[in-house]
């Protein structure tokens, strides 16, 4: 591992991806290709490696890489705002961006690992397993199963080529604050908290998500490069997490005792239950979840109090 790219480097999960590439090759030479559109450069505090300020659905790969060749690319750059409606914005920039980064990675078959999302499953309550059938909801969706899509094609005409999808069901922790209102519940119900207010969720909070930490998420990140196939995970808990619970479990760790204010669903395309089904993952890469969503939020809300890096 000499050369590791990162698109979206500066946002909530590659960041965190990012720093964690470095600590574990320190040697190798990493580059983040990033516009800050949905990343802030406080995430990469202690970062030592390049940084190219480029929208990768309009980079000119070649030109800016000319010979370098990397090991691996990781690639996390995407609008990840789910009510951002605007259709041409949502496909161009997540499907265009990916597709350029293959263009560029086919040459050398340099593996490629990408974020695809739980989005793609709709709003079926029901357990999510890699083979159902995608049942986009709304246009982030939409381009993420074209994502998976793109992938599936490419690795059709390029067997020997290794393209994983990782599909992020709710992801929470460290370095998400600037994205804001598209921050993770956990944080936003945090916040509310923090500052006395009763937390507002959707009536009667028993809405259940697969929360995942994001120190799990990057695991599972890395171990997919050694997949032995090309293929998509899933990347959860495994263990969906009412509102209710969430809200309890924050309370205990911030020594509250605040009741939810609850408010009816504006959403249509809201995903009621998502749970994500771990066999494959944890067949294929032996992994396993180190954090349960309580431990994941006792841990959270530790390094939002300054108790823990």
């Amino acid at each position: 591992m000499r050369n590791i790219l990162v698109t979206g480097g500066a946002g909530f999960i590659g960041s965190n991806l990012t720093l964690t590439l470095q600590q574990k090759y320190p040697e190798a030479r990493i580059v983040v290709v990033d516009d800050f559109r949905s990343g802030d450069f406080k995430n990469l505090q202690g970062y030592r490696g390049d940084f190219v300020t480029a929208d990768v659905s309009r980079l000119d790969w070649q030109a800016q890489f000319k010979d370098l060749i990397f090991d691996a690319c990781f690639h996390e750059a995407s609008i990840t705002d789910t009510t951002i409606h605007d259709q041409f914005l949502q496909t161009r920039d997540n499907v265009e961006g990916f597709r350029r980064l293959l263009e560029f990675a086919l040459s050398h078959h340099t593996p490629v690992v990408y974020a695809s999302s739980a989005a793609t499953y709709g709003i079926g309550a029901t357990r999510m397993s890699e083979d159902q059938p995608p049942a986009p909801a709304n246009v982030y969706a939409f381009s993420k199963v074209q994502l998976d899509n793109l992938a599936r094609s490419y690795r059709r005409r390029h067997p020997s080529w290794k393209i994983v999808g990782v599909r992020y069901f709710n992801v929470y922790g460290p370095r998400e604050a600037h994205k804001k209102a598209a921050a993770s519940m956990i944080y936003q119900l945090y916040l509310q908290m923090k500052s006395g207010k009763r937390p507002r969720v959707f009536r009667a909070g028993e809405h259940k998500r697969d929360f995942v930490y994001v120190k799990d998420v990057v695991a599972m990140t890395v171990a997919a490069l050694a997949a032995p196939q090309s293929t998509v995970y899933n990347c959860g808990s495994g263990q969906p997490f009412s509102f209710n619970e969430i809200i309890a479990e924050l309370n205990r760790n911030l020594n509250t005792s605040l009741e939810a204010d609850y408010f009816e669903n504006p959403y249509t395309f809201y995903q009621p239950h998502t749970e994500a089904d771990l066999t494959l993952a944890k067949n294929d890469l032996k992994h396993n979840p180190e954090f349960s969503p309580a431990a994941g939020i006792a841990n959270y809300v530790a390094y939002l109090e300054g108790r823990s890096q």
